[in-house]
């Protein structure tokens, strides 16, 4: 099964990349001992026996730390530092493969020799790499021949040869390069990119220290037995602390790093990236300037910390970024982006409302919907005695209080994106729809289960109500969804959610280590495991959705699932609770009308299209280097996208003209999703009326 790669905490110094020219950079790599070894400090041995130690007494999953996890652990370290497969040879695996057996000797024992000997070689393969790519660059490529490119290499072989691997890398760098002048660049400027982008590459691997490599490897042991274990070295848990604290600052988007890419994986409400209405998931940023001037600094093939220590800013700065769409591979025209980093206040995070009205099967229904971004509370503001904090309950309560005012039919609360938060905010935030009672189970690492409960019998809103989620709804999204659905208090509508139905403690090595002079890191585990009151885990499967609408997302790719060490889902004994209502029963009414009406939907067509269009570009592992086939395929695809937005304008300026035969289609413009879920709604309270 393909998986996600794994985000390295490696923080390391944030290179610009202000050379005048490619050979400058080259001389500056050169003042770096290339040939220097990385060997371990050697307090890393105690602080390994330590890690080992606290990871199979304390964490959720109880594994035997045998030969079979030590194969893992060795085959998870050379993904961390190779996931691609371009680094290493065959030979270099086979040498490997005589320890598969040892790692569990080597983390009990603290033996670090065989770890960094491993990295070593794959910077000395790096070193080799970045030689052939300064000397391929030389000359231009043949754009005519008829050959491909596969770029996604996880689930093939390892090279057996160098005359393989830099068959690999040619077709690797006749692919960025095609890129490029498909783009309008000359060769020589196409030359000195690719140069300084691999160069830029190298001198990262090349400022490595020890406790970097360090902590690489017990990632890769932490990994192995759960996707949510990690460790981080001192100056990584020290970033950590400072990032929490800025986490809303910049330019709101979150990051994560696939196939040498940096993709976005979600966008912040309430941020520049929202605020420009530009960016989406799944789009890569693949060059970062700074102001109005400075120099666009290509960072495909950067570590994810260095990407975002150049995105991120002083408030009130401009950062430039150039950007690939994401449903549209490799073949995709970037575009230049300019955005005024800020900080996001609390109040942007906030729950918001709107009113939407909607005509369906002849009948007018005003349907409100509250938009919550993730499950906030001010705690120093709480803790203070502030009769005024803020909380997702908080403000949702006085939203609801409005809409009640103002007679709506039903509410909907969307928790699309919305990546989780404070549980007890999910389990109050639930308590506004049911009068009391179980929201969640949660079973610890001894076996005890507490139970999450709504002890407040009042009820905010009684009324019809609508819960939207998709895949990047997660953690307490999926307990408030979760309960809702088991409580039969409402319809969940959109995709399957994310899955993540675990809880992580951080442990301060400091602890087990108080005379160490040097400053320790941190361990970040998993201890608890979250349940439905059915009994369902939301690990994995998440909550799937009463009506499902399409998503852009594979299940297998994106979602607590497609990590391979994820804990199972499974089951407990169900809590005592009182449905309120058998929703099952309209399900066919409702999901037969969805259908008719899709079918009919211009705008609803054109985002399953999106979807597919997305699944297709992702699931496509081959590309021509040929460059007028590549040329006819990328003219093809901006055509496509051209004649798409104008179709949309057009649909809306229809719309807005008040047109009876657009109104009879029931055409969606600007969130087909909301307004069909609006649509699904208004059907739920015609058959409860009826």
């Amino acid at each position: 099964m393909k998986r996600l790669l794994t985000t390295l905490f490696v923080v390391l110094l944030a290179f610009s990349c202000n050379a005048q020219n490619a050979e400058e950079l080259i001389s500056r790599n050169q003042d770096i001992d290339s040939n220097k070894v990385i060997i371990p400090d050697e307090f890393h041995s105690k602080v390994n026996r330590i890690i080992t130690t606290l990871l199979s007494r304390a964490h959720y999953r109880k594994f035997d730390l045998n030969d079979s996890l030590s194969g893992k652990v060795l085959d998870n370290y050379l993904s961390m530092l190779d996931n691609n497969k371009l680094y290493f040879l065959s030979s270099d695996i086979e040498k490997f493969k005589q320890y598969e057996h040892s790692f569990d000797e080597f983390l009990q024992t603290g033996d670090l020799k065989v770890p960094f000997e491993i990295f070593n070689l794959y910077k000395q393969r790096v070193g080799e790499r970045i030689d052939y790519v300064i000397k391929t660059l030389d000359k231009d490529f043949d754009y005519s021949i008829n050959e491909e490119i596969h770029p996604d290499r996880r689930e093939e072989p390892w090279a057996a040869n160098v005359d393989e691997l830099n068959d690999l890398w040619r077709k690797r760098l006749k692919n960025d390069a095609l890129n490029q002048k498909l783009n309008g660049t000359e060769w020589e400027k196409v030359s000195e990119n690719l140069k300084k982008r691999f160069m830029s590459f190298h001198k990262t691997v090349l400022k490595y220290e020890n406790e970097d490599v360090f902590q690489i490897y017990l990632n890769a042991f932490g990994e192995t037995i759960e996707p949510h274990t990690n460790y981080m070295s001192p100056i990584t848990a020290e970033n950590f602390g400072i990032n929490m604290s800025l986490s809303l600052e910049g330019i709101g988007a979150q990051l994560t790093s696939q196939n040498d890419y940096v993709t976005i994986t979600r966008i912040i409400a309430g941020g520049p990236a929202a605020k420009s209405g530009k960016l989406e998931e799944n789009d890569k940023i693949i060059g970062v300037a700074q102001g109005d001037d400075g120099e666009m600094v290509d960072v495909i093939g950067w570590r994810l910390d260095d990407v975002i220590q150049l995105i991120r800013g002083k408030k009130g700065t401009k950062v430039r970024l150039k950007v690939e769409k994401g449903g549209e591979g490799i073949i995709a025209k970037p575009f230049e982006l300019e955005l005024i980093r800020d900080k996001i206040k609390l109040e942007e995070q906030a729950a918001k409302s709107e009113i939407i009205d909607i005509e369906e099967e002849g009948t007018n229904y005003r349907i409100g919907v509250i938009d919550i971004p993730g499950f906030y509370v001010d705690w120093e503001g709480k803790r203070k005695g502030d009769p005024d904090y803020k909380s997702t309950t908080r403000d949702v309560k006085k939203i609801l209080d409005e809409l009640k005012k103002e007679m709506v039919d039903g509410v909907i609360v969307d928790l699309r994106n919305n990546g989780g938060g404070s549980l007890q905010e999910a389990i109050e935030l639930t308590g506004l729809f049911i009068d009391y009672g179980p929201v969640v189970q949660v079973r610890n690492n001894d076996g005890s289960i507490d139970v999450g409960t709504d002890p407040d019998e009042t009820i905010a809103y009684e009324g019809p109500l609508a819960v939207m989620v998709n895949r990047s709804s997660a953690s307490a999204s999926e307990i408030f969804s979760g309960a809702i659905q088991d409580y039969g208090r409402g319809l969940i509508i959109g995709s399957q959610t994310f899955g993540k139905g675990t809880v992580q403690n951080l442990i301060d090595l400091k602890r087990f280590m108080p005379s160490q002079p040097d400053k320790l890191g941190q361990v970040k585990l998993t201890i608890a495991k979250y349940y439905r009151i059915t009994g369902s885990s939301t690990q994995t499967k998440g909550v799937i959705p009463d009506i499902i609408f399409p998503s852009v997302y594979d299940s297998e790719e994106f979602g607590e699932g497609a990590r391979e060490s994820a804990l199972p889902w499974d089951t407990i004994a169900a809590t005592d609770f009182k449905r309120y209502e058998n929703i099952k029963q309209f399900l066919p009414d409702l999901i037969e009308k969805h259908r008719d009406r899709i079918e009919k939907s211009p705008e609803f067509q054109y985002y399953l299209e999106d979807v597919q269009h997305a699944v297709s570009s992702r699931e496509r592992n081959s590309y021509s280097l040929n460059e007028e086939i590549r040329k006819k395929e990328r003219d093809e695809a901006e055509a496509l996208r051209k004649q798409r937005d104008e179709a949309r304008e057009k649909l809306k300026e229809l719309k807005l003209s008040g047109d009876e035969e657009v109104k009879s289609k029931k055409i969606f413009i600007d969130d087909p999703l909301l307004e069909e879920s609006g649509r699904i709604l208004a059907n739920y309270i015609s058959m409860k009326i009826g």
